[in-house]
């Protein structure tokens, strides 16, 4: 499949190369997050683990209820019952954010974590002027005058495209586009510097044009550590270094994008590469992954993918590992 032709993937091979040297921001070790329900525990995240180092951009993709966004906000601590914690360790510069008080959590919230949901209009007050809301970001955060965290907020709504930002500081939400609001989400999540920036399927619901352009600004974040969560295979391939590939809660396949995207492995990442649409593909029939995604509840005990794979052996009755390859990437299956 073709690679993105953005100017930064040339250099991808030399940052690869280097991104071992970099500090290690966030490790996520066997995180289990389950939700107790009349039917039974749902296992939305059922031993997730992987490594994200400063200044990289982790992409993670799968279906939807494959427990991405789950993961993302079990990181934040913002699980609330009947869901919690039963497993792993969330490690976030060496300290881990599992279990941490609420209290403490809310310090890190905002500052040194930042989340920006999928529907910015369900995340911002809708009776509250946008700029308004992140001054308020800004104020829990610094011991500053408000006059100064709204200049501080018409910059922010400046470097992320707003125009006429001393006006839109202003405006309700009501009043502006989906684009619009995506950014000023960004801008909040951006107010005050944060060591990590959780993207949740930032681009859902915008039309093409916006797309492009929320994915540009988000690449100008070139000196933020950034967790990308979507459904897009292609949005992933131009925007990530690394790539964990999620289904029914667990990590599928882990590795560089060359080595996920361009060579995938397990067969459920091999569905989703060869389901995206090409130019060489006009007039024939899209590729599909047969059958669907089981309930929550009807998960298989072994690998979750076995009811859709049409590599599937009796061995699959059991949870393959995450094992690493001799090409450094891992992936959970028996026949890879």
């Amino acid at each position: 499949m073709p690679h993105a032709t953005d100017p930064t993937s040339q250099d991808r091979t030399s940052q690869e190369r280097t991104s071992q040297d970099r500090e290690i921001v966030l490790e996520v070790r066997d995180l289990k997050t389950h939700f107790a329900t009349a039917g039974g525990a749902v296992r939305a995240v059922d031993g997730v683990s992987f490594t994200l180092r400063a200044g990289a951009t982790l992409g993670i993709v799968g279906e939807s209820g494959s427990g991405k966004s789950i993961t993302a906000l079990t990181i934040m601590g913002l699980i609330e019952p009947p869901g919690r914690i039963v497993g792993g360790e969330i490690l976030f510069r060496g300290r881990d954010l599992a279990g941490l008080p609420e209290a403490q959590m809310r310090r890190l919230r905002g500052k040194a974590l930042c989340l920006v949901f999928q529907d910015p209009m369900s995340a911002l007050n809708p009776v509250y002027r946008v700029g308004r809301q992140v001054e308020e970001m800004i104020l829990a955060h610094n011991d500053i005058p408000r006059a100064e965290a709204r200049a501080r907020t018409v910059d922010l709504f400046r470097k992320v495209g707003i125009p006429d930002p001393e006006r839109r500081v202003d405006s309700f939400p009501h009043n502006m586009s989906g684009g619009m609001l995506q950014r000023v989400t960004i801008a909040m999540a951006m107010a005050n510097g944060p060591d990590l920036l959780i993207l949740d399927e930032p681009t859902t619901a915008l039309d093409v044009t916006i797309q492009a352009q929320i994915l540009d600004l988000t690449r100008q974040l070139v000196d933020t550590t950034v967790i990308l969560i979507t459904h897009d295979v292609g949005v992933i391939e131009e925007m990530s270094d690394d790539v964990v590939v999620m289904y029914g809660g667990r990590v599928m396949e882990h590795g560089t994008v060359e080595q996920v995207i361009a060579h995938p492995r397990h067969p459920y990442t091999v569905g989703l590469v060869s389901s995206i649409p090409s130019g060489a593909m006009r007039g024939q029939r899209l590729n599909t992954i047969a059958g669907s995604v089981p309930s929550p509840l009807a998960m298989p005990l072994g690998c979750p993918f076995s009811t859709r794979c049409t590599m599937a052996e009796a061995r699959c009755a059991e949870m393959p590992p995450l094992s690493a390859r001799e090409d450094g990437r891992k992936v959970a299956c028996w026949r890879v």
